[in-house]
């Protein structure tokens, strides 16, 4: 499938709510999850992200008028793999109408566009660029196994020294995992604890 990424883009839901997690949690935010991903972690939350559909495409223009109904101006663009796309143009026309923008990526694609705040949360299914790691404003780690902790600290080597660490239990693992985590924090206090509050209170 192609397109032209001046005007369009393959959405697969956007939506107003409240950042469950990562540095901004609490914050009101328009999540723009965009489709398309090959990363493909086995515990993804949203794996009907991954396949892209022509109905998806969505025209820029329109797309930022639906945004402009909500009062929030935080964006927080996600996937699915949102760096698969040139984000230079969405970006743009976001940031013409005042935005402030966010990106959630897996780190596997080179950074386009506008961002304001990158968050990136690497997966070993497909390894993060060190170039990417470089600009991260926040390192969001997933625990899903002990040996996670491992690849957080590799992953952090490349990161800037402001960057915020964060370690996030995996949602299924959490009973296991959330007391190692916790411990770990405590033993290694450059790094934080991130928790998917949107879970806990049942929002999107």
């Amino acid at each position: 499938m192609t397109f032209h990424p001046a005007t369009q883009i393959p959405v697969m839901e956007h939506f107003y709510t409240i950042q469950g997690e990562g540095l901004y949690a609490g914050h009101a935010a328009y999540f723009i999850r965009l489709a398309g991903c090959d990363v493909g972690c086995v515990w993804c939350d949203v794996k009907e992200s991954w396949t892209v559909e022509e109905k998806q495409l969505m025209l820029i223009d329109d797309l930022v008028n639906e945004v402009l109904k909500y009062p929030g101006r935080l964006i927080v663009i996600t996937g699915g793999e949102p760096l698969m796309y040139d984000l230079t143009y969405l970006t743009n026309a976001l940031k013409e109408n005042g935005f402030q923008i966010n990106i959630e990526t897996s780190g596997a694609y080179p950074i386009s566009g506008t961002l304001d705040w990158i968050c990136v949360s690497p997966k070993k299914f497909k390894a993060p660029l060190q170039s990417t790691l470089e600009k991260a404003n926040e390192l969001k780690c997933i625990i899903f196994h002990k040996s996670d902790f491992i690849f957080a600290e590799q992953n952090r080597k490349f990161t800037s020294s402001n960057c915020k660490l964060l370690l996030q239990t995996e949602w299924s693992k959490k009973d296991q995992m959330l007391p190692l985590i916790i411990e770990y924090v405590k033993q290694h206090p450059e790094w934080n604890i991130s928790l998917q509050t949107h879970k806990y209170l049942d929002i999107p």
